[in-house]
């Protein structure tokens, strides 16, 4: 009996070490690494100058044990005893009350208000052969809800590039001057082994939380609320009441015959269904029995196609008036006083052809700050990009994709929370447009079409997201503008921002610093997590030819915010 209670012992105990040394692991990456993967992980175990830390790691997943230490999200003034952005909470209040001036949105120029050129290829000064940007992209451009306790907000790509340095690997790359948009692709030229090994790392300490890092004098001006007529401040709004909400012109345009306009690029042009619904996508609900049978679609992927000679019409008649469509920003977009950001957003517009328009909108932070897991936090990087994408079917919305976690998540366009655009001028127009609202998490800045808790990961909510009502940013007062040919690889600046920089587009490396090493006191593994991860690379990577509104498997387009609440941790 006391033999069999100690081999029970035994086995518990055998049992707790592979849950958390090869189950947890397995589940926090579910994908199978490949031998170039498993032997960058035996190289940076080696990292390591400790024997017994080399062998806790590799047999235990117990990597820097003894690094492990409190990783708060800011640091505190040690004269003053307060943090950074309160010590500084006077100058935020007159930069705020500066940002309620602006007026104009951003054209792409240089601090000194002066027209900034830059030596990257696809830079013109001639506005003739460039495209505007279509009136309906400004008309439903999203709003995004910062967290209200954030702490790295949102920053410029050229304010980022001045505090980095770039590297191959661990060594420095040498440049004759310094790093701009202009100029970030040359880094290529002067590195020929693959852009993976490309990075920009930081010229501080990260931990030492510089100035540069938190962009607090980013945060979004005040939003006035005084001419909305939603109630915002209702923590228990059900985004499925959007629906109700959306325009008659919509619902006219979901109703009946409609196309293929969830799955389409130049290579596979618009077809006609009988409803999004029915298409063999999965993102339908089934076909509902008072709609009649479904209707097969018709023949893709190299079948052939038949138009009649009207709907060949109707599409060159489209397409002509979306190239005529090229607004003036200040007249017919002027901002209000509120949502102003200093830190630009970016825009990349990419026609899919057949009338179909992908408004691609990048917001960057100079600094993911990762979630906490029984205390410990895992998932640090410099550098962070996020997105969210509109897609158009002849200038109307259709669908918003979210950049989550696990490969992000669609929304049918109808499902999404909307709030009345606060533009100057709209409130004498008989139509007022609604604009999606998106919410970006604390720390790592995910994107959600709901505020509240969104684990992901881990079961039981150990691992999270947090998204609330914080500043309102929009980001169509501050912003630089482009379409991208993904057929050619070829960026151009929009008609109104002509000088707009576009070499930081080409570059393929990372935007952060690389996977710190065991010999790094910053850095600590725990059951296959890393504290400090490789910073990410940019939006040119970010699948902009996709010919679905998801890019990844486990994505689909969801009807209802009710669908995006009961969405679980993914093993």
């Amino acid at each position: 009996m006391y033999h069999l209670r100690r081999l029970t012992i035994l086995g518990v105990f055998v049992g707790i070490v592979v849950l958390f040394t090869w189950v947890l692991p397995q589940a926090l990456n579910p994908v199978k690494k490949s031998r170039e993967a498993r032997e960058a992980e035996r190289r940076w175990v080696s990292t390591s100058p400790y024997w017994l830390d080399r062998q806790a790691c590799r047999w235990l997943s117990l990597c820097g044990l003894w690094h492990v230490k409190a990783d708060p999200p800011s640091k505190r003034d040690e004269k003053h005893g307060e943090d950074h952005h309160h010590h500084h909470a006077p100058e935020l209040r007159r930069l705020w009350e500066e940002q309620k001036q602006q007026k104009i949105l951003y054209t792409a120029k240089g601090e000194t208000g002066t027209p900034k050129h830059s030596s990257g290829s696809g830079n013109n000064t001639d506005t003739d052969g460039l495209r505007g940007i279509p009136d309906y992209v400004l008309d439903y451009a999203p709003l995004v809800h910062l967290y209200s306790g954030e702490h790295f907000w949102p920053a410029d790509i050229a304010n980022h590039v001045k505090n980095m340095v770039p590297y191959a690997d661990d060594v420095r790359i040498n440049v004759t001057e310094p790093l701009d948009l202009g100029n970030l692709h040359k880094l290529h030229k002067l590195h020929s082994k693959h852009s993976a090994d490309l990075f920009l790392r930081s010229r501080t300490d990260v931990e030492a939380r510089p100035s540069w890092l938190h962009n607090w004098f980013n945060i979004p001006a005040l939003w006035d609320d005084d001419n909305d007529d939603d109630d915002d401040d209702d923590s228990d709004w059900d985004g499925d009441e959007a629906e109700g909400r959306q325009s008659e012109e919509d619902d006219e345009h979901r109703s009946g015959d409609t196309t293929t306009w969830f799955d389409v690029d130049r290579d596979h042009p618009l077809q006609r269904i009988s409803d999004p619904r029915y298409a063999p996508d999965g993102s339908g609900s089934g076909s509902p029995s008072h709609m009649g049978p479904r209707q097969p679609l018709p023949a893709r992927r190299g079948g052939t196609t038949t138009t009649t000679p009207q709907q060949r019409r109707r599409r060159r008649r489209r397409e002509r008036e979306r190239e005529r469509s090229a607004p003036t920003l200040t007249a017919q977009h002027k901002p209000d006083d509120s949502g102003y950001s200093r830190a630009p957003a970016t825009l990349v517009l990419v026609d899919k052809g057949s009338g179909i328009v992908d408004a691609f909108w990048f917001f960057f932070y100079a600094y993911n700050l990762g979630q906490t897991v029984l205390g410990v936090r895992y998932g640090n990087h410099v550098g962070d990009w996020e997105h969210a994408m509109i897609r158009f079917d002849s200038g109307v919305p259709r669908a918003v994709f979210f950049s989550e976690h696990e490969g992000g998540q669609a929304y049918a366009w109808h499902a999404v929370e909307k709030r009345r655009d606060g533009g100057a001028g709209n409130e004498t127009n008989a139509e007022v447009k609604q604009r999606p609202v998106i919410y970006s998490a604390v720390g790592s800045h995910a994107m959600y079409a709901m505020p509240g808790d969104h684990p992901y990961v881990l079961p039981f909510g150990m691992l999270r997201d947090q998204t609330d009502r914080g500043p309102l940013w929009d980001p169509r007062k501050n912003f630089r503008a482009y379409w991208y040919d993904y057929a050619e690889e070829e960026l151009e600046p929009v008609r109104e921002q002509p000088e707009a920089p576009t070499s930081w587009f080409h570059y393929r490396g990372r935007w952060g610093d690389q996977l710190y090493g065991l010999d790094d006191h910053r850095q600590w593994r725990l059951f296959g997590q890393y504290h400090y991860v490789t910073g990410p690379q940019g939006p040119k990577v970010k699948n902009l030819e996709r010919e679905k509104m998801c890019s990844s498997k486990r994505c689909r387009i969801l009807h209802s915010i009710a669908e995006g609440r009961r969405s679980t941790w993914v093993p």
